[in-house]
């Protein structure tokens, strides 16, 4: 019988709830920075005000569903126009992209909705339960009177930031000073209390008891990430060759005293004690590290106190991890071929964009000839063609446009289903369907079909629009 491997262990490792402990330093108080930022221009952005005009909303930004179109600030985009929000996401991409390049999963660490709200579910908890020796200990004591009741204050605050992560996401579909009274007096649409209750439930589960294994097991851009990285992106390491061996202080000085060689590491666990997803960074660049740098502000604590020099962990690169070991000095190197095509992507995405925006017009027009019969022939000899018309006009009040064409000579325009005559008046924000014919007077029809263009310009003769058709004779 051929040697089998008897497996007696499980499979996969038990899951450890992570209990991460409050630490101070530059880049903590980073992560407190940016977190304030972002929460506040989420929950607050809906309540901005953005004067318009008449007959438009004024709430800065605004995804308004039934008119189907979208505010942001001076700029509204239309459903035709979704071509905007490709070039978004083409520059949300790339700029992803030379994060990484940059510094590896600095976005995960700092601006990641999942990491952003978890850090305020952690802030919720240290404040209800304490910190982390604080936690473990409450844990393992068991249920009793006090321990119920903080958390169940816990979860309750949970639940309500949740259910306020829900409502702001709400505000952006609907006018966010009246959607908000409706909520809480029971008027609001119930599609607007479903997404409040899926938007709570996510954010509770996910920020509340999910956490690290949303970044672990759940989103795919570590995965992707490892994949683009190289050896120059900065990332959270621990200098190995000089935190090895790792011994106490004493043990460090007694080393030192036989000249024997001595690490600055000294096994203290804080770097593993303050990190979000329970990451040892002495083991090497792992999938659950997302570069938040809360090790580094604990080692820098831990070196400090007994004065040894910073930064045993600190952003560095896979070059200069292997230059130290062959007792190298560093070397850096931020501009290299990704990290200049990403900012021109971005800059040339960003500027078609622009440049669209700014001289986009407010009147257009579209033409569909009929194509049964393409062509009737009148009494006289004359020759007509029918079209359909569409007018959009995106401006906010009525406009009195005048259709024209042009092409071969004589030709006369009349519009059927209007009051007759070259023009009509296109309502706010709407389209305007007109049935034309244009005829050919006898004598004047073409031998072949011809081109002709057909021309809308409104009242004050400052706007045209134009499109490109034919006129068939027979």
């Amino acid at each position: 019988m051929d040697d089998e491997t008897i497996i007696t262990g499980p499979l996969y490792e038990v899951h450890k709830k992570v209990y991460p402990q409050a630490t101070h330093g530059t880049f903590r108080t980073i992560k407190w920075g940016l977190m304030a930022f972002t929460l506040a221009v989420y929950y607050l952005m809906p309540f901005l005000r953005w004067d318009r005009g008449p007959n438009l909303p004024d709430q800065a930004v605004l995804i308004d569903m039934p008119a189907r179109r979208f505010y942001f600030f001076f700029i509204e985009i239309w459903p035709q126009e979704v071509y905007y929000f490709t070039g978004l996401l083409i520059i949300a991409a790339m700029t992803l992209f030379l994060l990484n390049a940059l510094a590896g999963r600095v976005w995960c660490g700092y601006l990641c909705w999942q990491t952003v709200w978890t850090d305020l579910f952690f802030a919720v908890e240290r404040w209800v339960e304490g910190d982390r020796r604080e936690r473990i200990m409450k844990d393992k004591k068991g249920w009793t009177f006090s321990r119920v009741r903080e958390l169940a204050t816990k979860h309750v605050l949970w639940l309500l930031i949740a259910m306020f992560t829900g409502g702001a996401f709400v505000l952006y579909f609907a006018d966010a000073p009246t959607l908000l009274k409706d909520l809480f007096t029971g008027a609001a649409p119930g599609v607007a209390y479903i997404w409040v209750g899926i938007l709570t439930f996510t954010t509770y589960v996910f920020a509340g008891h999910m956490r690290e294994q949303v970044c672990i097991f759940m989103c795919p851009w570590p995965r992707i990430q490892a994949a683009m990285t190289d050896e120059w992106a900065l990332n959270v390491s621990y200098e190995r060759t000089r935190g090895e061996p790792r011994m106490s202080v004493k043990k460090a000085l007694a080393a030192h005293e036989r000249g024997e060689k001595a690490g600055d590491c000294i096994d203290c666990h804080q770097c593993v004690a303050v990190c979000p997803t329970g990451v040892d960074i002495r083991h090497g660049s792992q999938l659950g590290c997302i570069q938040c740098g809360l090790c580094i502000d604990a080692c820098n604590i831990v070196m400090k106190e007994i004065g040894r020099p910073g930064n045993l962990v600190a952003y560095d690169t896979d070059i200069n991890i292997a230059r130290r070991d062959e007792g190298l000095p560093p070397v850096y190197k931020l501009i290299r071929a990704r990290t200049l095509i990403y900012p021109v992507i971005i800059l040339a995405v960003a500027g078609v964009m622009a440049l669209k925006l700014g001289t986009r017009a407010d009147l257009f027009v579209n033409v569909l000839h009929d194509r049964n019969p393409l062509a009737v022939t009148m009494s006289d000899g004359a020759v007509r063609n029918g079209y359909t018309v569409r007018v959009l006009n995106k401006q906010a009040n009525d406009r009195k446009v005048e259709v024209s064409v042009e092409g071969s000579p004589n030709l006369q325009l009349q519009i059927i289903n209007g009051k007759g005559g070259q023009a009509a008046v296109v309502g706010p924000d709407q389209t305007l369907e007109l049935r034309v014919a244009v005829t050919a007077p006898a004598g004047s029809v073409p031998a072949k079909p011809v081109d002709v263009v057909f021309t809308v310009k409104d009242e004050t003769g400052a706007t045209t629009a134009t499109h490109k058709d034919h006129f068939f004779p027979q």
